[in-house]
Parts: structure tokens; sequence; C-alpha cells
């Protein structure tokens, strides 16, 4: 077995949580159950990795069998990435067949046919997720294994969720060859970004109620006590005001589980409106803006701004809109007044 594939084995044994390395090599499959009840799991990590890495050269791993291992991982820790999510785009609406080999064949022989030092690798899920990860080299250097790109794609879905290495130079390659074996001809990227990766499929595959609860009755109830002394009239206005907060922001938000967003991003197009007599302006160019939100939680931030009087109830759709407008990121259009001509979020 050769050294670098040795190493990088051994490292990714380290990072998985010692508790669970028998579960993960068990899932990877490529040690026998015999070689498996030979580990001594209790002992240091250090030591486990080493051996694991002694059983691996008995079985002549290669670094494809070693990549397979890193997918497991990545599978289930895949919040430790950042995912972009990208969808591309058919001539027509017509279905086709799927075929997984003949994908993969596709795929394999686009990037290779740009880029000879590549180790590309697929597993398949119970979802109809595909998982490819790439390890990019340069013609006179190895594939770098410690900075792969990952891609998942849903078999007769136009998305694509990406964790790009830090080489972005080979983005271009990873999404012609998607498009090419997926049969699209053409692929964009929604800037719908998070660490949560079941969160942008909620959004992009529909699974979920964009309805947020803001406030429970109990809640409601246990905010609407007032003094004794207290003006009726302010009480009760405070209580209808609350009400109303909570009506509105239901009906724009819901009372679903939200997905963990963490940046949203609008381009937004406008044309200034005057008294043509003032001749404010010469010619009538449209006003074009840039404008960025980020959060650890975004969609959550913006559930509770009206709430915690930030902002006036009903919000803006421009806000409210962000799941529904990345889902049709390819027909949106500016309608009237301040709407986004591009709507990029996550």
């Amino acid at each position: 077995m050769d050294e670098t594939v040795a190493e990088y084995i051994r490292r990714t044994v380290l990072k998985i949580p010692r508790d669970e390395i028998k579960m993960m090599l068990q899932k990877w499959g490529f040690l026998s159950e015999a070689q498996l009840q030979t580990l001594n799991f209790h002992q240091i990590k250090d030591n486990i990795s080493q051996e694991v890495v002694q059983l691996c050269e008995e079985n002549s791993a290669n670094i494809k069998q070693a990549a397979a291992l890193d997918i497991i991982y990545n599978h289930i820790y895949q919040n430790k990435r950042m995912w972009s999510v990208y969808q591309m785009k058919k001539s027509g609406e017509e279905l086709e067949y799927f075929d997984i080999t003949d994908f993969k064949k596709k795929f394999k022989g686009r990037l290779r046919s740009t880029l000879k030092n590549v180790t590309i690798t697929f597993k398949e899920y119970e979802d109809n997720a595909i998982w490819i990860r790439v390890a990019w080299g340069t013609p006179y250097k190895k594939p770098n294994q410690y900075k792969p790109s990952y891609v998942v794609y849903h078999s007769q879905t136009p998305y694509v969720f990406i964790s790009a290495s830090v080489l972005k130079s080979n983005l271009p390659l990873l999404c012609q060859a998607l498009i090419v074996a997926s049969n699209y001809h053409d692929i964009r990227e929604m800037e719908l970004r998070s660490h949560s990766l079941d969160s942008l499929k909620d959004i992009v595959f529909k699974r979920y109620s964009q309805n947020f609860q803001t406030y429970t009755p109990k809640l409601l109830q246990e905010e609407n006590v007032e003094p004794e002394n207290a003006d009726i009239r302010i009480v009760q206005e405070n209580r209808s005001e609350k009400e109303r907060i909570h009506k509105l922001n239901q009906e724009a938000f819901g009372s679903g589980p939200q997905p963990k967003l963490e940046f949203a991003q609008y381009r937004l197009e406008t044309m200034f409106k005057s008294d043509p007599k003032m001749d404010v302006l010469d010619k009538k160019e449209p006003f074009r803006c840039l404008v960025k939100f980020s959060s650890p939680h975004l969609l959550e931030s913006l559930k509770s701004l009206a709430p915690a009087g930030m902002a006036d109830a009903p919000l803006s759709p421009l806000l409210t809109c962000i799941p529904h407008k990345a889902r049709n990121y390819f027909k949106i259009r500016e309608k009237k007044g301040l709407h986004p001509e591009n709507l990029v979020s996550s």
C-alpha cells in the first residue's frame, strides 16, 4: 500500500470520534468482521489508527478505497462543510430515465478529458442521493486528497449541492461534468449556502412549510399579564398589537420547523420615480444595488424582528420570500417597485 494512502487513512480515522470508529469501519466494509474483532477500540485513537492502517496494508488498500471512508465520514458529519446549491436547467420539460452507470461514465469521462490527475469516488445512498468526491491534482502533481470537492446530486432533480475545495478554479470543470452527465444544458449557482445540508434540501425540495410559529398561545397569555393599576385601554391595545403581530408572523412564516440558513444576498434593480418637471435624471437608467444578510440562523432572525419591535409587521416580502424565490431561481422576474432582479439566499 502506498505511503500516502496509509497516511490518509490514518488521518481519516483520527477525525472520527473514538466511540464511532467501529461503526464507520463497518459501514466502510473494506475490513472483514474478523479483522475488526482484532482491533482494540478502547485504546488511544492514534494507536487505533495505526492498527487500522496495518489491516488495510494486508488488504492492499488503494486511494479510492480510502476516499470511500472519507465519504462516509463526511456523510455523517456533513454539517462540518459549507454547502452551496446549484440549479440545472433543461431545454424542455421532458423526463428521462436515469442510468447511474451512464451518469458515472459521463462524469468521469468529462473531467478526465480535461484534467488527468483527479481521483473520483462515488457512493449511492438510499434517498436517491449520489455522493461524489473529487480530489484535484494538476498536470504535474498528484491529487490533493486533503482538499477535495464534494457533490451531492439527487437523480431526477435539477438541484446539486456542492462543497467546493479551496481550488475554486476547478469549479467550472466540475459544473460542466455535472450538466454533461445529467443531460442538462445550463447550471447556475443559487447563492443558497449553509452548513446544514438537510436545511438546503428542505427548501429546494419543498419538504417544509414556510410558516414558522413565533408565539404559542401560552406565551401570549404570559406576556399579556399587566399590572393591576394599568390603564385598561393600554392593556387592550398592547394585547391587540401582539395578537396582530402573531397572526401576521403566522401568515408569513407559519408553524413548521424552519431550515437553518446562514447567508442571503439580493441583487435589486428598480427605477427612480421623480417629477418630470424637475428633470433629476437625464437618463432613465435603473438603480442597482447588492444587499447581503448573514446570520448563524437567518430565518430565525427574520422571524424574531417584528415580535422584538425591530421591524413593522408584516415583514417585507423581500425577506419572507427567500425560500420561495430560491426554489424558482430560473423563473424570477422583476415585477414592480423594489423587487429583486435576482435573488440568492442561504
